[in-house]
């Protein structure tokens, strides 16, 4: 366990100077708690892949998390062996801040602990999604595609389906009402031989040459038409993997690792006055 003397936020990602400028603060601010009979609260720390978690001891209830790609600089005391701070980028406000703990532990191994978590995250990130990011930008937009293109479909339908309507009713209105029975119920409209009990061969030369029939033909294979002759796409059973937001987790994902994560252990030297707080 460790004592969290706080988090106050900074001007850079890293740095020596803003670390020890971010340690003296905090540590004078404990001495003032101090003063006034506050405790330091204890934390407990886990480091994974995934981030650093600052939990309760007791509850184990998540006080901040800490994603890796985030956190840009990790750093011990020289003088002081159990102040460990490193520098996360917030995701809400996206702002630097520096945390600052007092471990019972050694700090440096703390420090070596982070830097092996992040490099084991950034493989992990390379081999899972970092080289899958422009497959993943290709299948969104493709994803988009199949979007439109059923809408367009639908779109189509409906069209198709008035039409038929609309001729229907033409049909209807333009027979009189003695007419033969064989066209009254004329399946001319699905590009068909009207079926006829009493002159089967009269059919063919009765059909009505003003209407369209290939129009309705297609109605069928409209989906064909617009998805290709195989109706199954194989993007579009995985549009569960890839919520809307994926591009730009990817991006951040990606931004943080290139940034890379700064080990400095052992390396800044608070004054002597400054370690009794």
């Amino acid at each position: 366990s460790s004592q969290f003397l706080g988090s106050t936020e900074v001007e850079q990602p890293k740095g020596t100077e803003v670390v020890r400028d971010a340690v003296r603060k905090l540590k004078f601010a404990r001495h003032i708690k101090k003063s006034e009979g506050q405790k330091t609260p204890k934390v407990e720390l886990q480091i994974s892949i995934y981030g650093v978690k600052i939990l309760d001891p007791k509850t184990k209830e998540v006080q901040h998390n800490c994603q890796l790609h985030r956190i840009s600089f990790c750093a011990d005391d020289k003088t002081d062996k159990r102040i460990f701070t490193f520098i996360c980028k917030d995701s809400e406000s996206n702002k630097h801040l520096c945390y600052v703990f007092d471990s019972e532990k050694c700090a440096e191994e703390i420090t070596l602990t982070i830097g092996q978590a992040f490099d084991l995250a950034y493989r992990k990130f390379l081999e899972s999604g970092g080289k899958d990011v422009e497959t993943r930008k290709q299948i969104a937009g493709l994803q988009k595609r199949i979007q439109e293109l059923e809408t367009e479909n639908a779109e189509l339908k409906n069209k198709v389906q008035d039409l038929e309507n609309q001729l229907r009713i033409t049909q209807v209105h333009a027979s009189p009402a003695g007419s033969v029975t064989p066209k009254s119920p004329s399946t001319d409209i699905f590009d068909m031989v009207p079926f006829s009990p009493i002159s089967p061969q009269s059919s063919t030369p009765t059909r009505n040459g003003t209407q369209p029939p290939p129009v309705p033909s297609r109605s069928t294979e409209i989906k064909r038409d617009l998805f290709g002759a195989e109706p199954f796409d194989p993007f579009s059973c995985g549009a569960g993997d890839f919520p809307p937001d994926i591009q730009s987790k990817l991006d951040e994902m990606q931004e943080g690792f290139k940034m890379g994560l700064t080990l400095e252990g052992t390396v800044f030297c608070l004054d002597p006055l400054d370690s009794r707080c």
